[in-house]
């Protein structure tokens, strides 16, 4: 039996395919180019083309598909493919998986903190109602709302898609991940360049609140959640020990050895920079905990900043 990942070119799909193949697991990707081996399989989420065979009896399926929040400044057109690059992809899954005999044991599909809105300084776990209504993508492509609700709504309405497996009586699990830290890129390898040459420095107030976790404990959190039957619906994979942006700013300028900027990056200039991201991802402070992780027994390898950034480092 197999783990299918999807969205496995990107920063944690091709990191979760070596982890598990490393496992001595069977991996099949889906991808949408004509695959190249049997280890692929094809699907197009915009055009509803996935073959059930390629996910039928499969131990697990690990959907990872969707544009990049921050990849691009953001536009209607983008804010549409944001939406769409979510939603078409998990409600093909789902619904594929609903209709099959032998279902996958447990469909694992992503999701993001960013569901919670701002919390401030107040610490949120799964209980935690969502931000924004289900319905906000759709509106917000016209009006984007108030500030800080718009990735509120589109992650509810992307976890509202697995329902159609969910309602079918497969085990699902709904990765609400926080801001990965990996040498390779994201969160982190984005900052590291400035950081380098010595000009990190907080941005806006430094008061808000940073979910992270390592790449290391996201690995090991998904390969934990296919293992433990009892794990289902909403999990945060965040480290335990958010911090605010001013503390992770002097946490990477010491772990780097280099000076930070005792002056922050004002509010304003990161708006005229990145538009409606600076709002709905930098500007916000998202304090979240992992309570469902610690649970259920997972033993973090990095609970704290500095550990983390050492090792990745």
């Amino acid at each position: 039996m197999a783990v299918v990942v999807t969205g496995s070119s990107g920063l944690l799909g091709s990191a979760l395919v070596r982890a598990l193949r490393d496992e001595g697991r069977s991996v099949v990707r889906l991808v949408r180019r004509t695959p190249s081996g049997a280890d692929e399989a094809y699907w197009d989420p915009a055009k509803g083309v996935l073959d059930p065979a390629a996910i039928e009896g499969a131990d697990a399926v690990v959907h990872l598909a969707g544009a990049g929040i921050a990849d691009r400044r953001w536009n209607d057109a983008y804010r549409r493919e944001l939406v769409t690059s979510r939603l078409d992809g998990t409600r093909l899954l789902a619904t594929t998986i609903a209709e099959l005999e032998r279902p996958p044991a447990v469909l694992l599909s992503g999701s993001a903190i960013g569901l919670y809105g701002d919390t401030g300084e107040h610490p949120v776990d799964e209980s935690r109602e969502p931000g924004a209504s289900i319905e906000a993508p759709a509106d917000a492509l016209k009006d984007p709302g108030e500030k800080g609700q718009w990735l509120a709504g589109l992650v509810r309405a992307w976890e509202g898609e697995t329902l159609h497996a969910a309602e079918a009586g497969v085990r699902v699990v709904r990765l609400r991940t926080g801001h990965v830290l990996a040498r390779q890129g994201g969160f982190l390898g984005r900052m590291l360049p400035l950081f380098r040459l010595g000009l990190g420095a907080p941005l806006g107030s430094g008061r808000q609140y940073v979910s992270w976790i390592s790449l290391p404990d996201w690995l090991g959190a998904v390969s934990h959640l296919i293992a433990h039957p009892e794990a289902s619906g909403p999990v945060n994979l965040t480290a335990p020990v958010p911090v605010t942006n001013a503390e992770f700013t002097k946490t990477l300028g010491r772990a780097l050895g280099r000076p930070t900027l005792p002056v922050p990056v004002p509010a304003f200039a990161l708006r005229a920079a990145l538009g409606e991201l600076a709002d709905e991802g930098i500007l916000i402070g998202q304090r979240v905990l992992p309570s469902r992780l610690l649970e259920m027994g997972y033993r973090f390898r990095h609970p704290r900043l500095d550990d983390a950034l050492a090792a990745i480092l």
